[in-house]
């Protein structure tokens, strides 16, 4: 006859399990066994139980942990579950900068007037590097050529006298402007064979940022996509009045941004020891298509011999033969050009970036004077007149819980107004950059699903402009790929209203107006800085009397007077504000029509003067 007993199943640690056989013993075996001493060979068996006991419930309530991304703490199962909410996680982050080039030209006549000689000009080619010249090196890359020899609005050379002789110049210095990324490219070549489905690779390198591109042995371009799933890409193709005539124009999107279905795709999964893995198909070029096709032979039609189909005549997915996920590698061997670097380290002060890689540096004539080219070719050089900054480690497990979390809420859809801003923003650069945007429905109607996206972008001087019309169409393609069905989006730029300020401001005895003042101006210069203001933004003029009083020397200020600048000879906006109109208790309200306040030039459109108290 089976005894119940009176289990407890609560007890998880070695004391509790311990304690809890010794009673179990004592309750139901009174007089087999007595002695509980801890060195008698009863309390060793029992001791050595719950030793069991208590690792087997620590392993126990360590995977029932781990299954969860809130409390999971072992790095591959936070980079799994990530990828499950669609993360994925950053094993580190870019660092951006402006760099200078500069080199000198020397001097040619022009119906008799000096003037630089462009066939010296020099061509510094797309990846060009530069390194820091003190501890141990930072390697940065500049994504765009620089052409000496053009100079433009959006991408203007700027010319002075190096050299100069019995008040001639006998050579021109001349600058241009780049972004660079921290980050140095490698290459790394795998050989494949027979197909091998959903084939695997691996880049061993620490700190990988992404894949650059990805080419065959036939040439063949390879392309990364989040999902295999997934066939579209975004590509672009140089913006040139070649590719495309009809817009074309002194342009702020280097690249024009399509899309295209593809079958040579992988994707890639970031691994814990910042391992990235590059996965493939399982389709061959015979049984790829780019489009998915109907295959009406997937399905039950309901005849006798096709009974056993019959559940799953009525299912659409069943109704698609597409389940390669992309081809798989077949005898031919693919090279891989990708990016490492980045990190808090690859934010590198101002003026380090002195060292430039003149392997990739050429000239676009020949037929030179030898002693002058090697004389220009010597005067490259390069630096960054400010601290690069965005570089950051790769993501720590609070980020990716918190990212991961994020990211499953949106889905890569655009629902709300917030998501098309968020996404207009994170457009790629090379297809142009979006620096100001701000979305409206045009009437009150919340049923309405038309938006409108307002836009500004910006020149090589960080000055805002207006967007061209290659930089909206491509905005349009990339949003079009996120957008809900119903939604219509309309692009349109907003307007800029450039202005002075003229303050006056009284100072403490015994103070140096000068030096008050200049602090004034670098404090009204700094509120003002392009990057802190948003389209539709007031200025609230009691906020930069608080400003100018806090600044050491100033007793008071007696007034702050604002004057609209326009024309667009001098660079400013073409359009006229009344800001005195606009003025309502001490608040300068924009437009009704989504416009930004901007501070064009500081040096010269910020004036003050010290007067008397009384």
């Amino acid at each position: 006859m089976a005894i119940n007993r009176d289990i407890n199943y609560i007890n998880k640690d070695f004391s509790s399990i311990r304690n809890q056989l010794i009673n179990y013993s004592q309750t139901y075996f009174p007089t087999t066994y007595t002695d509980f001493t801890p060195t008698s060979p009863g309390m060793m068996f029992m001791e050595q139980a719950a030793y069991v006991g208590d690792v087997l419930s620590f392993y126990l309530d360590n995977q029932i942990q781990e299954n969860y991304l809130q409390y999971a703490r072992q790095t591959n199962n936070l980079y799994d579950m990530a990828y499950m909410y669609g993360y994925r996680p950053k094993s580190t982050g870019l660092a951006t900068v402006m760099v200078d080039f500069y080199q000198q030209v020397p001097r040619k006549l022009v119906n008799g007037v000096a003037a630089p000689d462009y066939d010296y000009a020099i061509y510094v080619n797309a990846n060009t590097q530069l390194t820091t010249t003190s501890g141990t090196p930072i390697t940065f890359t500049i994504e765009d050529p620089i052409d000496f020899s053009v100079s433009s609005s959006t991408n203007p050379t700027d010319v002075s006298v190096a050299q100069i002789s019995s008040g001639v110049p006998d050579y021109y210095l001349l600058k241009k402007r780049a972004r660079a990324y921290s980050g140095k490219i490698r290459e790394q070549s795998f050989t494949f064979g027979a197909p091998v489905e959903f084939a695997t690779v691996r880049l061993n390198a620490a700190n990988i940022a992404g894949i650059i591109d990805c080419k065959d042995s036939n040439g063949n371009s390879w392309y990364e996509v989040d999902y295999l799933g997934t066939d579209l890409v975004f590509d672009g193709i140089r913006n040139s009045n070649i590719n495309d005539p009809n817009s074309y124009t002194d342009t702020d999107a280097p690249y024009l941004l399509q899309t295209k279905s593809v079958q040579n795709r992988f994707a890639t999964r970031v691994l814990s020891g910042n391992i990235l893995q590059i996965q493939f198909g399982a389709g061959s070029p015979a049984t790829t298509t780019e489009e998915v096709i109907p295959n009406p032979f997937n399905v039950g039609l309901g005849l006798p011999f096709l009974q056993n189909k019959l559940t799953t005549a009525y299912s659409p997915t069943n109704f698609i033969f597409t389940d390669t996920y992309g081809t798989t590698p077949t005898d031919t061997t693919l090279t891989f050009r990708y990016l490492v670097g980045g990190g808090v380290k690859s934010n590198v002060l101002a003026n380090t970036l002195t060292n430039v890689n003149t392997s990739t540096v050429q000239f676009l004539k020949g037929g030179l004077n030898g002693t002058i080219a090697q004389y220009v070719f010597n005067s490259i050089a390069g630096n960054n007149p400010i601290a690069a900054s965005g570089g950051k480690d790769g993501d720590t497990p609070d980020e990716i819980r918190n990212n991961a979390i994020s990211q499953f809420s949106t889905q890569m859809r655009n629902v709300t107004q917030d998501d098309y801003l968020v996404r207009a923003l994170s457009m790629p650069g090379k297809y142009g950059k979006i620096s100001k945007a701000i979305t409206q429905k045009p009437n009150a109607d919340e049923a309405n699903t038309t938006l409108d996206i307002y836009v500004l972008s910006e020149n090589i001087d960080n000055h805002l402009t207006l967007a061209s019309n290659t930089l909206k169409n491509n905005l349009k393609n990339y949003i079009n790929e996120y957008r809900m069905i119903g939604d219509t989006i309309s692009i349109k730029n907003a307007f800029i209203i450039n202005f002075a300020i003229d303050f006056e401001i009284v100072t403490y005895p015994n103070y140096n107006n000068n030096q008050v003042l200049q602090r004034c101006i670098s404090a009204l210069a700094g509120y003002f800085n392009i990057f802190k203001w948003q389209i539709n933004q007031p200025i609230i003029t009691p906020d930069l009397n608080v400003l100018l009083d806090a600044i050491d020397g100033v007793q008071t200020v007696k007034q702050i007077n604002f004057t609209n600048k326009t024309g667009t000879t001098q660079g400013y906006s073409q359009w006229a504000y009344d800001m005195n109109a606009a003025n309502q208790n001490g608040t300068i309200f924009p437009s009704l029509d989504p416009s930004i306040f901007e501070l064009k030039y500081p040096n010269t459109d910020i004036k003050g003067r010290v007067v008397n108290l009384f």
